[in-house]
Order: structure tokens, then C-alpha cells, then sequence
């Protein structure tokens, strides 16, 4: 548990809430409901075992930060709680509620066992992979995905590595629980389209012409989209996705619509498989401009010049 003033806003919640869960209690010494939820709150904290942290707030000694959450949820009483996430306040509840109604409204925001155990498994695989060592890594991404099946995050990883690992099979296996998620003709998942569109080019280099005879077919004719999507699929399958990329922009420059926007597509699941997701901000480590701004701002993906320079050459060539 700890006390928020205004020197540590922004590190103790904003920053906090970037890599956990925190709930601020708004109370005064005054208020009767305030001292009957308090011990409520203080004994979740125990329970859930570093799930989210309790923040307090006295609202008199602090009228600045507790009257502009008021304002921001349209709240005059206390205690008045507040759950951030991710460096902004997304929900909030008011009075001394019975602690199972706190319980519930914990679950929705604050991660299960198995989903910080994951984070725990996550963390370990990207360092190994950083390190080289592949075979550790995914049994770490394995374990995450055990552990928490939902998160996508650890999945994508997984396939991923399994993929670039030349692990195809078990790659398609990992993949198969998301599949229905991936190929949703609705709403369809964009991270696990680009892993289904990965995996389809495996299965098609496997069974297609030698790069040469693509090559020659491709230098007699221009405009055979076939053997040029062929090449693709084959640079895509071996990881050499820029030159993937090029093949499928000639499709894409001649004709925008062949095969149902196939290459288009393709060149769009490349594109997000090369894209690092967020990174995560380490506790402590807020990226709010002022002492009291509420909402914070988002952490911001490092620009990559070779994405930049072909979502460029995707948008040219299709406007």
C-alpha cells in the first residue's frame, strides 16, 4: 500500500499502472464509510499477492488530484475508488461496497495467477531469444500459453518463433486453437491473419517450382502473377520478407485486384509480423508530461525506416 501526494503522482500511479493494476482509495479521516472499507481494501491487497497495488489518497490533504477525479467521473462523495491501468483511470466505484462486490470488481481489471505467470514466462523468452538461445525461449512461450491460453500476446510469440525456428509442424499445431480467430470472416484477428498467412506460405513453398524456374517464367513474362506470388511465398516461408515485400508490390503495382487482393493482403500480414508490438513501460516509469495529468499518454513504438519505407510504397501504390 502506498500514499499518493502530488511529488508522487506520477510515479506511484501513473507510472505504477503501466506495468500493474493500481486502485486508488480516495478517504478522509472524517468519513466513517471511508475507515469501514478501508481494511476491506487493505486485506485484497494481501490476498491477491502483488495482482494490482493499493494506492490512498486523503482527499483533504490532496483536494487538487481527489477534486479532478471527481470532475472526471462526475463524483461528489467518498471513498471513491479508482482503478488505473496502463497509465489511465478506466473504472471506479463509490461507497463502502461488500467485499465481494470488490472482488468482482478487481476481476475485471486485474490479471489471474495464470496471466501473471505468463507475463513472468514472456519475459524470460525474450531474453533468451535476445541471447540466441531458441530452444529455452519456447519453452517459455510454451509454458506462458499453458498457463494462460488467452493470451494472445504469448501465442503470437510462440508460432512465431516455432516458425522462424523451421518448427512448421508444431508452428501449425500452436496456431490451430486461434485459427477460427484468424480467418473470422467479420471481424478476423489482424496478428493471427499474418501468422495464417505465414504458415500458408510454408505449405505452398513446400510443393512449388524451384526459385529458378520462377525466376525464368517471371523473366519471359512480367505479368505472370502466379509464378511471381510463387517467389513470394517461397521468400516469405524462408524469412526473407523484404524480398517477399518487393515481389508482392509488382503484383500489387500491375494489378491491384488480382486473386482477390491476394498479394495485397500478403504484403499487409508481412508487414504486421515484421511490427514489434508496444513495448511495456517498467514500473515507476510514467510518460505523463505534468504532475496531475490523469490520463498519461501512451508508450510509442520506436520508428522502423524499412516498415515506414513499405507502408509507403503500399500506399503509392495503391493511391
Amino acid at each position: 500500500m502506498i500514499d499518493i501526494s502530488l511529488e508522487n503522482f506520477e510515479t506511484e500511479l501513473i507510472g505504477a499502472s503501466m506495468a500493474a493494476p493500481v486502485l486508488l482509495d480516495i478517504w478522509a479521516p472524517w468519513c466513517g464509510p471511508c475507515k469501514a472499507l478501508g481494511p476491506i481494501l487493505e486485506k485484497l491487497e494481501t490476498e491477491y499477492a502483488g495482482r494490482f497495488t493499493l494506492a490512498k489518497l486523503n482527499s483533504d490533504e490532496q483536494p487538487e488530484i481527489a477534486g479532478q477525479l471527481s470532475a472526471a467521473f462526475g463524483v461528489r462523495s467518498i471513498p471513491f475508488c479508482v482503478m488505473f491501468v496502463g497509465g489511465q483511470p478506466v473504472d471506479g466505484f463509490v461507497g463502502a461496497l461488500p467485499e465481494s462486490q470488490i472482488r468482482s470488481f478487481l476481476d475485471k481489471h486485474v490479471p489471474g495467477e495464470g496471466a501473471l505467470a505468463a507475463e513472468v514466462e514472456v519475459a524470460q523468452a525474450e531474453a533468451l531469444l535476445d541471447e540466441g538461445a531458441t530452444d529455452d525461449a519456447l519453452a517459455h512461450l510454451m509454458a506462458a500459453v499453458q498457463a494462460d491460453p488467452k493470451n494472445e500476446g504469448a501465442r503470437f510469440d510462440w508460432v512465431k518463433a516455432l516458425i522462424e525456428a523451421g518448427r512448421w509442424m508444431d508452428a501449425e499445431a500452436a496456431f490451430e486453437p486461434v485459427a477460427a480467430q484468424a480467418f473470422d470472416p467479420i471481424t478476423p484477428h489482424t496478428r493471427f491473419a499474418a501468422l495464417g498467412a505465414w504458415l500458408a506460405a510454408g505449405r505452398a513453398a513446400a510443393s512449388s517450382p524451384a526459385t529458378a524456374q520462377l525466376e525464368a517464367a517471371i523473366a519471359a513474362n512480367r505479368r505472370d502473377f502466379d509464378a511471381r506470388f510463387a517467389l513470394a511465398q517461397q521468400h516469405f516461408a524462408a524469412g526473407r520478407l523484404v524480398d517477399a515485400l518487393d515481389a508482392l508490390l509488382e503484383i500489387v503495382m500491375r494489378d491491384k485486384e488480382w486473386n482477390g487482393q491476394l498479394a495485397r493482403k500478403t504484403y499487409v500480414a508481412i508487414l504486421e509480423v515484421m511490427t514489434k508490438p508496444q513495448a511495456k513501460p517498467a514500473a515507476g516509469k510514467g510518460t505523463a508530461d505534468s504532475k496531475l495529468q490523469l490520463t498519461g499518454h501512451a508508450a510509442t513504438v520506436p520508428s522502423d525506416p524499412v516498415l515506414d519505407q513499405y507502408r509507403r510504397k503500399l500506399s503509392m501504390a495503391l493511391f
